[in-house]
């Protein structure tokens, strides 16, 4: 290996090799790492030399001093010339030499960091946590095994790819942890059923973020909290019509019990006719598509057939076939209205013709109602000032 002509010299090597001062060794790896690790692109190592810089590696990995250990793992913690065989070496060693190398080397594959998480402890699960980007292969380890600090920081990580399973087992396992909690929230973005399930748990400050990022209403200090979590679950139903899981989503509130006669009927009033299409399928047991055209069968038949086997409550039967009936003539003048005009005209033409609706409901509506004319109330307002 010619090293000359990096400042590298066969004094160098035989001090890291035969030298009996700790010091003197862990000088000459830091220095040799340095040369192996800077060589330029215009003169690259020849095969025989990288196979001659990878043994210096393992001697350097093998040497009895932590110093000498630690050397090598912090100088070429975010090389690729680290070969995975040391880099596996180095991560199992103890804390001070593996963390470097957990926190950075691009030698692990998934599954070894996956690996890793499993066997490591919390010390090393944080340290594979920090890394500039995360697989869902990692990450799903991390939620299966890993400690609560841990999955604080892979969640504060937005390039670590959580699925939607793994975020959900995450919030599963540490259900008290407020910073897991608030580490989930603030991501920069959220699965659709991990944002309803955290407006379940969040504290204060945590569920008005989720306000402000997912539309989730704030009720009154003495609102009743499960009517605060239903009104939260409608807003987050609301967003579901705008992407493709939908029905995931039902079957996600059907499972945890909230799926109920009351969010139907108020998504069904604001115009989300596709949760509402959704969400009778998964009470009904009956596929989507067929529960489409009972619903929307022009005779009488059709959408009380449904909703009896959905076993929705009878006497509010009237009240979604008037949201039904609303839709249809709103959705007939769809062409010049865009979204939050549509669901404005829903509601409003709902309110006049509610049949059976529940006072809650009705009231929730007239807020819903009030805060889309916020903003254009504002804006004359500004413009008769002007």
């Amino acid at each position: 290996m010619a090293t000359s002509r990096n400042g590298l010299t066969q004094e160098d090597i035989r001090a890291l090799v035969r030298g009996t001062d700790e010091d003197e060794r862990a000088t000459a790896a830091h220095k040799i790492c340095r040369s192996i690790d800077q060589r330029p692109l215009s003169d690259p190592l020849t095969p025989q030399e990288r196979a001659a810089a990878h043994e210096i590696l393992r001697v350097m990995a093998a040497d009895a001093a932590e110093s000498v250990r630690r050397a090598l793992a912090v100088t070429l913690k975010s090389s690729p010339v680290l070969p995975r065989d040391v880099a596996l070496k180095l991560a199992r060693d103890v804390e001070a030499v593996a963390v470097p190398v957990l926190n950075f080397s691009p030698a692990f594959t998934d599954a070894d960091l996956a690996e890793l998480v499993r066997q490591g402890t919390g010390v090393r699960q944080a340290a594979i946590a920090y890394r500039p980007e995360l697989s869902q292969t990692v990450t799903t380890a991390l939620a299966d095994y890993g400690v609560e600090e841990a999955l604080r920081i892979a969640c504060a990580n937005d390039n670590a790819d959580f699925s939607e399973a793994a975020l959900l087992k995450t919030l599963e396992r540490f259900p008290h942890s407020d910073a897991v909690k608030t580490s989930v929230g603030y991501r920069a973005a959220l699965p659709l059923v991990v944002a309803e399930r955290l407006t379940q748990v969040a504290g204060e400050a945590l569920r008005e973020h989720l306000q402000v990022h997912y539309g989730v209403a704030a009720g009154p200090a003495d609102e009743l909290a499960a009517d605060a979590a239903e009104r939260a679950t409608v807003d987050l139903a609301e967003q579901a019509a705008a992407v493709d899981d939908a029905s995931a989503f039902a079957a996600h509130l059907a499972q945890t019990g909230r799926l109920t006669a009351s969010l139907l009927l108020r998504t069904l009033a604001q115009g989300n006719i596709r949760f509402f299409e959704h969400g009778v399928a998964q009470l009904a047991g009956v596929p989507h598509p067929r529960t489409w055209m009972m619903i929307h069968d022009a005779g009488p038949l059709g959408l009380r057939a449904i909703y009896e086997r959905a076993g929705l409550p009878a006497r509010l039967f009237p009240a979604f076939r008037a949201g039904v009936d609303t839709y249809r003539s709103v959705h007939f003048e769809g062409a010049v209205l865009d979204r939050e005009k549509f669901r404005e005209r829903m509601i409003q033409r709902f309110l006049t013709q509610h049949q059976g609706a529940s006072r809650e409901d009705l009231e929730y509506l007239l807020e819903r109602l009030d805060a889309a004319g916020a903003p254009a109330a504002a804006a004359e307002r500004a413009a008769n000032a002007a």
